[in-house]
Order: C-alpha cells, then structure tokens, then sequence
C-alpha cells in the first residue's frame, strides 16, 4: 500500500518562499510521476506541478517561473519549491500518483500567503 506524506506548509508573506515535500513509502518511487495538485477554500482540487519518472516537468500557468518540482529517488521524496508566493497560492497542498492503477494522496499541507 503506497502512504504519502507531506510537510513544509505555513504562513509566509507575499511574496516569500517554501518547500513541500512529499515522502513516499510502499511503491517504486522512481518508476513513478508524481504530482503536487492544491485546493483553495471553495474550489476544485487543480494539478498544479508533475515529474515524470524521466525528470521532464510541467505546471500550471499560473506557477509557471516561480514554482519548481523536483524528485530525489534515493529518498522516494518529491519536493515543491514555491517562491514568490501570493495570496491566490492559499490552499492545501497535496501530493498525489498513480500506481498500479489507483490514485494515491497524502493528508495535505496548508500553505496561507498573507497580504
């Protein structure tokens, strides 16, 4: 059974930095992509980041130059280096794969940016 773990969420100001990262257990980390999706009070959950098993990264728009994913397969942990970070970045962070078929998530980190 794969368990996902996030930690590094806080309050930071706008404009300030932090690191997610996602420990994994129970799969064969480096085969896998992972991904970082976010949900803000009263909206859908979004993909915000993917790495695939190979390295390539892709995020959404709304990250894109601030934000930065990256795996260390020796430590089957993936990380979430947000920079710049503004108020509309406010929601819970969570790390999510795919394996064996079935989608797998952490317990979620908060992550508040204030004004």
């Amino acid at each position: 059974q794969a368990r996902l773990v996030e930690s590094g969420g806080g309050l930071v100001q706008a404009g300030g930095t932090l690191r997610l990262s996602c420990r994994t257990s129970g799969i064969n980390f480096k085969i896998y992509a992972m991904n970082w999706y976010r949900q803000a009070p009263g909206k859908q959950r979004e993909l915000v980041a993917t790495i695939t098993s190979s390295g390539s990264r892709n995020y959404t728009d709304s990250v894109n130059g601030r934000f930065t994913i990256s795996r260390d397969n020796a430590w089957n942990t993936v990380y979430l280096q947000m920079d710049s970070l503004q108020p509309e970045d406010t929601a819970v962070y969570y790390c999510n794969t795919k394996a064996w078929g079935n989608n797998f998530w952490g317990q979620g980190t908060q992550v508040t940016v204030s004004s």
